[in-house]
């Protein structure tokens, strides 16, 4: 049986509630007596360091062993990464430029390697790019403007994020469902997500009051021959507030890095 995937429409590591919410509903899809292994791909926005920082910061105070594939910074920390990706319990893509995504990705084999990650059971999930990137096609801002663009096809059909928070790609995103370009499929605004499991979409969740998910569809109307059905989502709980001084110890670390401080706790690696 195929792993799971965990589509998000946008988040980030941040220690806020609804992105640490969504962090807890991930990792617990993760099928494994130990702590969790899991892998940070940070391609599609060009591996940034404060990025890396942050995935490390929230997965390592959830007790996994957390590590990063930089694909721009290979001949610095060279890696395997089919016996890398192959040994995780979850793999995590962040968002940025679908098209740069895919594109580094078959350069180096990635996407086979993917495959067979899925195909292995291995827990897949992302948000914005790296939730498209997982279905036949998605709109990308890769190029500029949004478009459509092909993606890897573990998931069928289509699906489009921050769907309610980028009224131009919701736009195009209709338009290119209703005259046939791309195929139907699923949109999630920023912190909703959906389980799918098996090629469906068996539960769709959201980590703040007001994100959505629709099931987007082309159909003869008045509005432009696309048609909109909302999901019925499940509001996250709310992390644990003890957590938040933690939070404040990152936020420090970070401004420190960015000023030049130096590495302290979340920097040794």
């Amino acid at each position: 049986m195929s792993g799971p995937i965990v589509a998000m429409g946008g988040a980030e590591f941040s220690m806020r509630p609804e992105n640490e919410a969504l962090h807890d509903y991930v990792l617990s899809h993760a099928e494994t007596d130990s702590a969790p292994r899991i892998c940070l791909l940070p391609t599609a926005s060009g591996d940034p360091n404060d990025q890396i920082i942050s995935f490390h910061a929230a997965m390592e105070r959830r007790g996994c062993i957390a590590s990063a594939i930089s694909l721009f910074r290979l001949g610095v920390t060279p890696i395997d990464f089919a016996e890398h990706l192959l040994a995780q319990d979850v793999i995590y893509v962040t968002g940025g430029s679908m098209v740069n995504l895919l594109a580094l990705w078959r350069e180096h084999k990635i996407d086979t390697i993917m495959r067979a990650a899925h195909e292995q059971g291995i827990v897949l999930c992302g948000y914005s790019a790296g939730s498209m990137c997982w279905f036949e096609q998605g709109v990308s801002r890769g190029s500029g403007a949004p478009a459509p663009v092909d993606g890897l096809g573990l998931v069928a059909g289509s699906h489009c994020v921050h769907y309610s928070d980028d009224p131009e790609r919701r736009d195009v995103y209709r338009k290119a469902v209703a005259d046939g370009t791309i195929k139907d499929g699923l949109a999630l605004d920023d912190h909703a997500a959906a389980l799918i499991r098996d090629g469906a979409v068996v539960e769709a969740v959201r980590s703040r009051e007001t994100s959505r998910a629709f099931r987007v569809h082309a159909e003869p109307s008045e509005d432009g021959g696309v048609a909109e059905d909302e999901i019925e989502t499940r509001l996250l709980p709310a992390p644990d507030a003890s957590d938040a001084q933690l939070g404040l110890d990152e936020m420090r670390e970070l401004r420190m890095m960015r000023r030049g401080g130096g590495p302290g706790r979340l920097g040794r690696r």
